[in-house]
């Protein structure tokens, strides 16, 4: 299993729940009333902080995307600390790799008014303030 690629698969999943949940994200139960997404991503960091030498790393990466959930650098910082975790571990790399959808298209979107569909026929509105003429 390729942890690099692993980790890029994951990190989006990482990042939702991150966006949704801030710093909760880290100890925070699944939640049932999450979308796939989000609650995905908990159960990837909730295994990710199981291994004692990922867990200041991650927390900490966590922590800084939580405070800047837009910020590049952060949602990179993160996904560098997922890779670190996952070099280092073959068995965890395997492990998240199975949590991962298999086949098939799927879409993440993540942060405020964030969309994702595969085909579109109508309108997607995100605005507060958004005008829609026919």
């Amino acid at each position: 299993m390729d942890a690099l690629l692993v980790a890029n698969q994951l990190a989006p999943y990482v990042t939702a729940a991150v966006g949704a949940y801030g710093t909760a994200a880290l100890t925070r139960a699944a939640d049932a009333g999450a979308d796939a997404t989000v609650s995905l991503g908990q159960r990837i960091l909730q295994r990710l902080r199981g291994r004692e030498e990922s867990r200041e790393g991650i927390d900490e990466a966590v922590q800084d995307l939580a405070a800047a959930p837009e910020d590049e650098d952060f949602q990179a910082a993160l996904r560098a600390q997922i890779k670190r975790a996952l070099l280092a571990d073959a068995e965890l790399t395997a492990e998240i790799a199975r949590l991962l959808p298999v086949g098939g298209t799927s879409f993440i979107a993540s942060g405020q008014g964030a969309v994702a569909v595969q085909h579109n026929s109508g309108i997607i509105s995100t605005g507060s303030d958004t005008t829609i003429q026919r």
